[in-house]
């Protein structure tokens, strides 16, 4: 092959793949939301079926020809070297693992995250156990094959989190626990008596308009290039340039959980909607790592969602939908949608213990990868660690280890973005500020444009063509610092707890 004929056939066959991920994704996502429950069996052998056939065309050995014909070129753009790239870390990658494997896996995954939910509703761990350590041990497996440097670790990081490892997590992690540590014992010391939300049934019909109309705000087109749908596990998909669907769920016995849920996934979709589209034949129009897609969702879930400038704007629009919060000052209201307390369950976890949360999945993860830990005694390293970090013990299984569906569908190495996220994300919003000085005064207005504008040009508009680590650097002129976090955090909490 010559040049031209290289980068062409790349370029094909980075389109049939998509169209086939997209494919994937449909299913999916059918599985999740829409299909009925004996449909678990067919539906993975499906899902096995069409992942082999993706994992075949992600190792034609046409790829590997094209790699080679452009090995040495060196009047490549910077579109093209990415595509060159991108194309060589995967193939070598994927070339690694053999096809029955990854039939395997997605099939084990398939199974997994329904039994997941079928074990989490009943509170039985057994019913989750085999197909977990069916998971697991073929995870390992993968990564054996795929190989790594260091810590086993290392190839799960490595999917999410390009750059990433066990050394720079272990150098990160230790300070900002620490630093999270102070300040929960701060807030626990000058804890006063707690405003609480009103109790009462809060209908679903009530919770989605509210939804809705924050997702509207942010910036979100759920009416013509995406959907929302209910799911007792919240997610977003990009199933194509111009459909871009979030779950959220609805619980009757509280607000909150439907509306940061909502915001949350609609971070992650609006970086999708506003992807490099045009530069999809280069395969640009992806974030660089899970970690900054997080930034995404965690910054309008917390650092703007949790503010009290936009609460300003849109708690009048809430006691509108729920006249039952005309008795709820808006001050009041603020301090209960940011109230400290070590929790149980990660999703629904505070701004200042989340990221404990997400170093206790990630200790647990790094033995149980590296053979320390069997599946037999993870329940209790997950009860014993939840002791340790928060002074609390989860009472069932359902609201311990399975509450998250990451495991069943082998997304180890996952979990290390969620915190990551909070770093970038307050970086990039110690920029912003900088860069739009009146921002506070916007969000006051209700008015989200300018935020959205900024992020779309300098995060979500360069998809994948920096490093996460080069990103942050380009966007805020200096390395990944986690102490933005923890000062933002510090500012935000001594106003709330008067310390």
């Amino acid at each position: 092959m010559n040049k031209e004929e290289a980068l062409n056939f790349l370029k094909e066959q980075l389109k049939t793949m998509n169209y086939l991920g997209s494919t994937l994704s449909i299913v999916s996502w059918d599985m999740e939301v829409m299909a009925p429950s004996q449909a678990i069996d067919y539906r993975s052998e499906v899902m096995g079926y069409l992942s082999t056939q993706y994992h075949q065309l992600a190792t034609d050995s046409r790829i590997g020809e094209a790699l080679e014909a452009l090995s040495s070129e060196i009047s490549l753009t910077q579109h093209e070297t990415k595509l060159v790239e991108n194309f060589k870390d995967s193939y070598e990658k994927n070339k690694k693992i053999p096809e029955s494997l990854q039939r395997e896996l997605t099939i084990a995954t398939s199974k997994g995250s329904q039994y997941w939910k079928k074990a989490k509703e009943k509170q039985n761990y057994e019913i989750f156990k085999p197909y977990l350590k069916q998971v697991i041990d073929l995870a390992i497996k993968q990564a054996e094959c795929v190989g790594y440097e260091g810590h086993i670790y290392n190839a799960f990081l490595d999917d999410f989190e390009k750059g990433m490892t066990v050394e720079e997590l272990d150098r990160i992690f230790p300070p900002l626990r620490d630093g999270l540590v102070a300040l929960l014992d701060k807030i626990m010391k000058a804890k006063q008596d707690e405003p609480h939300h009103p109790e009462g049934e809060f209908d679903k019909d009530r919770q989605e308009q509210l939804s809705l109309m924050l997702l509207d705000a942010m910036g979100y087109d759920y009416k013509e290039s995406g959907r929302v749908d209910e799911t007792e596990h919240p997610f977003t998909t990009s199933l194509g340039p111009k459909d871009v669907r979030i779950t959220t769920h609805y619980y009757e016995e509280s607000i909150e959980s439907a509306i940061f849920s909502s915001v949350h996934e609609g971070g992650h979709a609006i970086y999708d909607q506003n992807m490099p589209h045009q530069l999809a034949e280069y395969g640009i129009d992806e974030a660089p790592s899970m970690g900054i897609h997080e930034s995404q969702s965690r910054f309008y879930e917390n650092i703007i969602g949790r503010s009290l400038s936009f609460w300003r704007a849109f708690y009048p629009k809430l006691q509108k939908i729920f006249p039952e919060y005309q008795e709820i000052s808006l001050e009041d209201f603020y301090r209960i949608v940011n109230k400290v307390t070590p929790s149980l369950v990660r999703t629904e976890a505070d701004e200042v213990t989340y990221s404990l949360h997400v170093i206790i999945r990630y200790e647990i993860e790094k033995l149980m990868v590296s053979g320390a830990v069997s599946v037999d005694e993870l329940p209790a390293l997950w009860n014993q660690k939840y002791e340790e970090y928060l002074g609390i013990t989860p009472p069932n299984d359902s609201e311990g280890l399975m509450q998250d569906v990451h495991w069943s569908e082998a997304l180890i190495g996952y979990f290390p973005s969620y915190a990551l996220g909070n770093l970038y994300g307050a970086q990039f919003y110690h920029q912003m500020k900088k860069d739009i000085p009146n921002v506070t005064e916007q969000i006051e207005a209700g008015d989200l444009t300018e935020i959205f504008n900024w992020l779309k040009t300098n995060v979500h508009e360069q998809g994948n063509l920096y490093t996460p680590a080069e990103l942050v650097e380009r966007v805020t002129g200096e390395p990944l610092n986690p102490q933005y976090f923890l000062d933002y955090l510090n500012e935000k909490y001594s106003r709330i707890y008067h310390f």
